[in-house]
């Protein structure tokens, strides 16, 4: 398998799956514990640094079904205030956005990947990270975010993913088959489809990305919101680590850090 490098940081290729923390400088996100307001964005990156993340993924736009619609402008704005209180600071920082314009004022910043939950659909928007030269992760979608619905239609849309990049010249980014509730016609049953299988997306060479955390499939099944998803997040993780995943994306770092802690002794018994 090809590994992939986010600023110095190996991904895939042998190395130990990595741990993403989740920023949120939206308050409309649908997991309030992720919300941290312009000021505290620092100073909570560093605490999920000491607690064991490799690299933070900063948002300011929630996709969650339902969220009220916010303009690209806005989005913009708060990804500038956001990143400003990272310059200098040499934390490994990947944006999650997927407007040009929103990467054009990321730009600004001290940036080293871009998460693009329209798997590079927007010709603008590839043509924007192959001319940064920022690797990517790249979320499986035919035309719109998340629109591949069950394994055989996911496999396609990642197939599609690896064309793109290949066409724009990236060739550093880590592939996400796009779990959750993107479109109304995904069912919470399509995402477990998708965790059963989720060996099957190592077989595009790249490596993969687990972003489960507390997401809605895990509180269908349990009946819980939100808050009360975390031990059904970990199980899910465990799993999906032991089928391949090279990068897991999660809220709770405390708790994913020591679950890949765990995993890392399993795997060299």
């Amino acid at each position: 398998m090809r590994d992939c490098t986010v600023n110095r940081i190996r991904i895939g290729g042998g190395a130990p799956v990595r741990l993403m923390g989740v920023i949120n400088c939206s308050p409309e996100s649908f997991y309030r514990g992720s919300y941290t307001p312009t000021g505290e964005l620092y100073n909570r990156a560093l605490t999920m640094l000491d607690l064991g993340a490799d690299m933070i993924d900063i948002g300011a736009r929630s996709t969650a079904p339902g969220t009220l619609p916010l303009t690209v402008s806005e989005e913009a704005a708060r990804m500038d205030a956001a990143l400003a209180e990272f310059d200098g600071t040499g934390i490994t920082l990947s944006v999650d956005t997927c407007h040009a314009e929103v990467l054009a004022v990321c730009l600004r910043h001290d940036i080293h990947a871009a998460n693009d939950i329209s798997g590079l659909a927007d010709e603008r928007y590839a043509r924007a990270v192959a001319d940064s030269g920022l690797p990517v992760f790249a979320m499986a979608s035919l035309k719109e975010p998340g629109d591949a619905v069950g394994l055989a239609a996911t496999l396609s849309a990642l197939e599609m993913v690896t064309a793109r990049c290949a066409r724009y010249g990236i060739e550093e980014y880590v592939l996400d088959p796009a779990i959750g509730r993107w479109t109304p016609e995904r069912t919470s049953e399509d995402d477990w489809e998708l965790c059963r299988n989720f060996e099957a997306f190592s077989t595009f060479g790249r490596p993969v990305l687990a972003a489960v955390s507390r997401k809605t499939f895990i509180g269908d099944l349990l009946e819980r919101e939100p808050e009360g998803r975390l031990a059904g997040t970990l199980a899910v993780t465990t799993a999906l680590a032991a089928k391949g995943a090279a990068v897991v994306r999660s809220h709770d770092v405390r708790e994913t850090a020591d679950l890949l802690r765990i995993h890392e002794k399993m795997r060299k018994i």
